[in-house]
């Protein structure tokens, strides 16, 4: 699928040669350019309205889809986690579904959405979801049974049970699975991003795609490392969510805070 997405001027890099086994010399289609050349790409795409709008564009299809995601994968991390008739039935599919890769539920996406947003967006909750519902199943199954006996001895109904004390105890676990289902869900946005390309719409995935198509490698590893700076960005926001669940409950060490 043709990109709709011009990118931004790069320094000009000239082919080299290539000594291949056997002593043959040949012409390198592309060629690996140095830091210097992949930095210069960099900060000149960061000066072009492209980049920043293929950013945008990006960030708020995983915003919506990551958000969306959360949503699905609460609701059916809480029932499944209390049904049990329900978690008989679908308990491994939960973990079928986790463990299938986000790029083979793409043909079955944009034969049913087209090549729509809609199509990026259906992979992100089916790759993020199983993640996040699997992370509270998991802390409600590890509850502590002595805050279980607490409740019921002070006279907690179901609903109080597992608002007050079972949640919160499984927060631990929800969130590593949040953190998790984010990694899904970044990876399916990436892979939705380079098949489908819409017009109009530039995006992060667009933006590496014609850099392929342009045999652009300086041009194609500065996008890289804007995936990877995002990412960083996002991972930082779990830690930091992580750590403060941990110093409230005594489980960081003050010396080495």
């Amino acid at each position: 699928m043709a990109s709709s997405v011009s990118a931004a001027p790069g320094p000009c890099r000239a082919p080299v040669s290539c000594r291949l086994p056997g002593g043959h010399a040949e012409r390198c289609a592309a060629i690996l350019p140095s830091p210097a050349a992949v930095f210069s790409d960099l900060w000149a795409q960061a000066h072009h309205a492209v980049l920043w709008q293929a950013i945008a564009t990006t960030l708020r299809r995983a915003v919506i889809g990551f958000g969306m995601a959360l949503v699905i994968g609460v609701v059916i991390g809480a029932l499944v986690s209390r049904i049990k008739p329900l978690r008989a039935a679908t308990g491994s599919l939960i973990t079928a579904l986790q463990t299938m890769p986000s790029i083979a539920w793409f043909p079955f996406a944009i034969i049913l959405f087209g090549a729509t947003t809609n199509a990026i967006l259906f992979v992100i909750i089916l790759g993020a979801a199983p993640s996040i519902a699997n992370g509270l199943i998991t802390g409600v199954d590890y509850t502590p049974p002595l805050l279980l006996r607490a409740g019921h001895t002070m006279g907690l109904g179901k609903i109080a049970m597992y608002r007050h004390l079972i949640l919160p105890a499984s927060l631990p676990s929800f969130v590593a699975g949040t953190k998790q289902g984010w990694a899904f869900a970044w990876r399916s946005l990436m892979a939705g991003e380079l098949l489908v390309i819409i017009l109009g719409q530039p995006s992060i995935g667009a933006l590496l795609s014609t850099y392929q198509d342009q045999s652009d490698m300086a041009g194609a590893i500065a996008i890289m490392i804007v995936i990877l700076i995002l990412g960083l960005m996002v991972d930082g926001i779990f830690t930091r969510m992580d750590t403060a669940i941990r110093r409230r409950r005594g489980m960081l060490d003050p010396a080495a805070t």
